[in-house]
């Protein structure tokens, strides 16, 4: 794709990316035929061919409109199309560059800043979030339907976590809502290493992935996040620490962006770089174990439908990790029909979007629910909490599901 960006936009931090990446897309349009929202809206503005060309727009000296802000915060950020690309299109990174411009030249309503500085005020903040949400589980039954869907009725106690013994060490983010919503799952994990001779080392100073942030307009607060996390890591890094494990596959595909979104900072891309290396989705560990000394018994007839997140399959590019692992360990799953397509959590999506969300949730959960499951497994705190809003088959992370298998010996 020829480009000529104005003289306005080649002062930009990353005019040369956005540039390089336009010129990359050849405007085949095979990413709209797996592009959720344009499957959903049939607009090709919604689709991301048309979201590129409204960007290329802007940063040609177009004007920013409140319409072509509605088109990008549609956008799911799935990266379904980049899985599909046949140029290799870096469509996510040109989509922060967009939003960024927008966002710079336009602003927002007032009710849109304040809703998006609301998320970002609890949603990074555990303390905020447990608080909050044991104020909505009490109230819950008076609250309206589409808040209620979003809260649990009640999160499970965490169970003990093993102290660390083993010579092999990991680090783990713990996440921002996950502790509260489900304060089990880096519990499991944590058991299920310590069985194949991996402990944990907490690094409780390591905080939000810089994620919410970055995606709602803040995208400095998010860098400042992530370097936050850097330093809270690097004595461990440096003691010899073998990976940082993600339970969360968001947080994942985030912090292993940190170099590339840090690569111009001179104090930490370095550093960042050494810690997208070291970033690993907990089944990236353990798909290298001898998982059959785990000796691990599922329970005979019940059978399991995995969902896998956008942020595993399309940013991580770990589709089918999770479902060969389970395979592995005698685990049965059904077929799940248009796997690739996401579920509509997107992080803050449900909230900020919640009418496509909610169209994006009942398609999926018509699929997972296709193969007749007891139970359904996925790898992102977020799609777990938005799928099990549904009130249908029960969701959970898949690690709680392998530490129960194995508990039964």
């Amino acid at each position: 794709m020829q480009t000529n960006l104005s003289e306005h936009a080649k002062t930009l931090a990353r005019a040369e990316e956005a540039e390089s990446i336009l010129r990359t897309c050849v405007h085949c349009g095979f990413c709209n035929a797996t592009c959720p929202t344009y499957q959903l809206l049939g607009d090709e503005l919604d689709g991301p061919r048309g979201r590129i060309y409204q960007i290329k727009n802007l940063l040609e000296g177009g004007e920013a409109t409140t319409g072509m802000q509605l088109h990008l915060d549609r956008c799911l950020t799935c990266r379904n199309c980049e899985t599909t690309c046949p140029s290799g299109v870096n469509y996510h990174a040109l989509l922060d560059i967009g939003r960024a411009e927008v966002e710079q030249q336009l602003g927002r309503p007032f009710k849109q800043r304040m809703l998006r500085n609301s998320l970002r005020a609890v949603i990074p903040e555990p303390a905020v979030f447990s608080t909050l949400l044991k104020i909505g589980q009490a109230v819950r039954p008076v609250l309206p339907a589409t808040l209620r869907d979003k809260i649990p009725q009640k999160s499970p106690a965490a169970q003990p976590r093993p102290a660390a013994r083993h010579v092999r060490k990991v680090l783990m983010l713990e996440g921002c809502v996950q502790p509260s919503l489900a304060p089990n799952t880096n519990a499991t994990a944590a058991r299920v290493l310590d069985r194949l001779g991996i402990s944990v080392t907490p690094v409780r100073e390591a905080g939000c992935c810089g994620a919410t942030d970055y995606h709602l307009d803040a995208q400095e607060k998010g860098l400042q996040r992530a370097r936050r996390n850097i330093d809270a890591w690097w004595p461990a890094i440096e003691a010899g620490a073998e990976a940082i494990v993600q339970t969360a596959s968001g947080c994942g595909a985030f912090v292993k962006e940190y170099g590339h979104l840090l690569q111009s900072d001179p104090a930490y891309a370095h550093k960042a770089q050494r810690v997208s290396e070291l970033a690993k989705d907990l089944v990236e560990v353990l798909r290298d174990e001898p998982l059959e000394s785990l000796r691990c018994d599922p329970e005979k007839g019940k059978k399991l439908a995995f969902h896998c997140p956008c942020t595993l399959q399309h940013a991580q590019q770990l589709g089918g990790a999770v479902e060969a692992t389970l395979r592995r360990l005698g685990f049965d799953l059904t077929a799940v029909p248009d796997g690739h397509l996401c579920c509509g959590s997107a992080g803050t999506y449900s909230i900020t979007q919640p009418k496509l969300s909610k169209q994006l949730r009942d398609n999926k959960m018509v699929a997972l629910e296709s193969g007749r499951p007891d139970i359904i497994a996925t790898a992102n705190i977020g799609c777990q909490a938005h799928l099990d809003g549904a009130g249908r088959t029960p969701v959970r992370h898949w690690i709680e599901l392998v530490d129960e298998a194995l508990s039964m010996q």
